[in-house]
């Protein structure tokens, strides 16, 4: 029988809506996605575990695995849906990103206020409770646990440092999925013209940079 993994991600837009239509399409695996608008993104790890958990609670047959995304409150959700879930449900979370490393507003009220290590937390508490953690590159990882460290040593006292090494024990690095499809459609000079357009690429070596590149994908500029 075909494994079905839910992706429960209450930020389902842009990159990360990518990424799961992706994993759906091209996946031996059964997949489904209950998710909300990518709106509001700090109301969305407040308060989008709450909502996917109600709709979670209402499925009628549980998935083999939960994948959840760093946009949620993973701790809070997995609370929420214990009441209904028979046997535990492995849990991955899945970092496109993380709260502790992404470049800061200067508008942004919270750190203005100095609360901006608070989405950070969530973070945190969500690897934390996980059974497994991938980060979609070495550096989300490795920005993640060393600033990790750092806001956790700040504390006034249980900083908890260890859980630091924990995650990182069960973590993993998974590059997200090129959909080559997308050049499939496009013109080898078209190719050229679009990079040439976005990067402003006339030097030789870059040229012969990006050619080694498609020629990974089996494309040439």
């Amino acid at each position: 029988m075909t494994k079905k993994i839910l992706i429960v991600d209450p930020y389902y837009g842009g990159s990360h809506r990518h990424w799961a239509d992706g994993l759906r399409k091209y996946s031996r695996f059964t997949i489904s996605v209950l998710s909300l608008p990518a709106r509001h993104w700090k109301w969305r790890m407040h308060g989008g575990a709450v909502t996917l958990a109600e709709e979670f609670n209402k499925l009628k047959s549980p998935p083999d695995l939960i994948l959840a995304t760093d946009m949620m409150d993973v701790a809070t959700f997995i609370g929420l849906i214990q009441q209904t879930t028979k046997v535990p449900i492995p849990v991955v979370t899945y970092f496109h990103e993380n709260q502790l490393a992404y470049p800061k507003s200067v508008q942004d009220s919270d750190l203005q206020t100095s609360r901006d290590d608070h989405y950070g937390f969530i973070n945190y508490t969500s690897a934390l409770v996980s059974d497994r953690v991938i980060f979609n590159s070495q550096y989300n990882q490795s920005t993640f646990l060393n600033l990790l460290k750092d806001m956790l040593s700040r504390l006034p006292d249980y900083q908890n440092i260890d859980t630091v090494s924990h995650i990182e024990q069960k973590s993993v690095i998974l590059y997200p999925g090129i959909d080559t499809e997308l050049f499939d459609s496009v013109e080898i000079t078209e190719k050229k013209k679009i990079l040439h357009s976005l990067f402003g690429i006339t030097d030789g070596n870059m040229i012969r940079i990006l050619n080694h590149f498609f020629r990974r994908l089996n494309l040439s500029i």
